[in-house]
């Protein structure tokens, strides 16, 4: 079983343009991401998919590897879907450009699930996270998903799921983390369908796949990921740097 890694790497953010290309501890965000990536040494390959030439250049300049878009793309399943098409791999793992502080052990338990999975009913594996903050638990940027009892997931959404209605039942609640693993058919397929209904109006691409019949198995972790969204998190990721 092959599995690669694809760090999908837009130069342009709305909340902090340029960001990945910001300076943390003498090297780029995203060069950090990639070779931390590198370093996990749970990847066949690993590669930065960019439309952007000074990213490109930040990656290349340090011998990585790097596939250019060739498209606009409205997410990062479609980018690495259209940079996959024509590699050599069974597993791709979704690696965020923004979290150069990647939690190995969550990565290694979404591999795993296609290891254990022989008959190849898996499409994609991601990974959730408990959250007991009210503040959190309402929020609509924090993606909430719900699954059966085999921890597949049944939704995901940005309201508040499950409805607790019955106070007398103990009710948990997790936020979905942007981190997948696909089998490479299941991206390609994605690719190759339109935008769903429940997609567009949530904003979640994860919904696309559910509508498409696609199974999602999630894992649950407890580990927060540092991301960097804002100026202000890239100070908080120079501190965690030097701790």
């Amino acid at each position: 079983m092959k599995v690669i890694a694809m760090i999908p790497a837009r130069y342009s953010a709305s909340r902090f343009p340029g960001k990945l290309m910001k300076d943390l501890g003498g090297k780029t965000v995203i060069l950090r991401t990639y070779e931390a990536a590198l370093n996990t040494n749970l990847f066949d390959e690993v590669y930065v998919v960019t439309d952007s030439d000074i990213i490109k250049e930040s990656i290349t300049n340090a011998n990585g590897n790097v596939i250019m878009s060739k498209k606009e793309h409205e997410c990062g399943s479609d980018r690495i879907a259209e940079a996959v098409e024509f590699l050599d791999a069974d597993i791709v793992i979704n690696v965020q450009g923004d979290e150069p502080f990647i939690d190995k052990l969550s990565l290694e338990k979404l591999v795993d699930v296609f290891k254990k999975d022989l008959k190849k009913e898996i499409d994609l594996a991601s990974l959730k996270v408990e959250i007991t903050n009210k503040e959190d638990i309402e929020n609509p940027n924090n993606v909430k998903v719900i699954t059966d009892v085999n921890n597949l997931a049944i939704y995901f959404s940005r309201s508040v799921i499950p409805y607790h209605r019955d106070k007398n039942i103990n009710v948990k609640y997790y936020k979905h983390k942007g981190v997948y693993a696909f089998r490479k058919q299941a991206l390609l397929d994605f690719y190759n369908t339109p935008m769903t209904p429940l997609e567009a109006s949530e904003k979640i691409e994860a919904i696309r796949y559910q509508e498409m019949g696609k199974k999602i198995k999630m894992v649950e972790t407890s580990v927060e990921a540092v991301g960097i969204d804002t100026p202000e998190d890239l100070e908080k990721a120079k501190k965690y740097l030097n701790l």
